[in-house]
């Protein structure tokens, strides 16, 4: 019975530590693959384009990594890169393109296999991370949709052990940003993001102006008047 049950642990432990190796490994090689091929906050897509291998083998690692939502840092870190990276490749696919949406179905109807399921890229966002993680707003500005009125995509991966970081990081970043938070005066143009996904930024007694300011170096004025400016879906290329 004891062997049994040391035995039993053993494979248990091996279990956690290959997968939790395979997450490491997948990490560790989407963060050279964005590093080389993100600036700026816009993507190299005509040099992917000429050699998709980097990114077809990372996409053929993310289809086999199994991620627990026990594990939140570790769950929430893999889905927010293979959301980025499968948004990559979508754009890779059709390329050359202008906009995302000139791919039908692009976020709602073509089914993409990671994660050892099968889904659309709005199932990631809706399902996977903010169905599971009702209270994390800060999703909307580290998941990047290849549209310029997405806040820009980080030129590297995050990483379980830095997660809390660089979603703090990536909202203070667009917050401050004056091309997405626009303030004339009392007068604040904000991204329809705050528009489609309101509920999100409102819980806990928020109004929109208070979440906004969570994350803003200067205040918006006291008597601001928001109003959303229209999305831009221009391919975030760089060229």
């Amino acid at each position: 019975m004891v062997k049994f049950l040391c035995s039993s642990i053993c494979v248990f432990m091996i279990g956690c530590i290959v997968r939790g190796q395979e997450l490491t490994d997948y990490i560790d090689h989407a963060d050279k693959f964005l590093k080389t091929h993100v600036k700026d906050g816009r993507v190299k897509y005509a040099d992917i384009k000429k050699d998709p291998r980097e990114l077809l083998n990372l996409l053929e690692m993310a289809s086999v990594i199994s991620v627990s939502k026990s594990e939140k840092y570790n769950y929430q870190a893999f889905w927010i890169n293979t959301y980025n990276l499968l948004v990559i490749d979508g754009i890779v696919k059709n390329y050359p393109l202008k906009s995302p949406l000139d791919v039908p179905g692009f976020f709602d109807k073509i089914i993409y296999n990671a994660g050892g399921t099968y889904f659309t890229l709005n199932d990631i966002e809706n399902t996977m991370l903010r169905d599971n993680f009702p209270d994390e707003a800060r999703f909307h500005f580290v998941l990047v949709c290849a549209g310029l009125g997405c806040p820009p995509i980080k030129s590297g991966a995050y990483k379980p052990l830095l997660l809390k970081e660089q979603l703090q990081e990536q909202t203070v970043k667009a917050l401050n940003d004056p091309n997405f938070i626009k303030v004339d005066n009392n007068q604040v143009q904000v991204s329809q993001i705050f528009e489609w996904y309101h509920d999100d930024f409102v819980k806990n007694a928020f109004s929109l102006k208070d979440f906004i300011n969570l994350y803003r170096k200067e205040q918006l004025p006291e008597n601001s008047v928001l109003s959303y400016y229209t999305y831009d879906w221009s391919l975030n290329e760089l060229h």
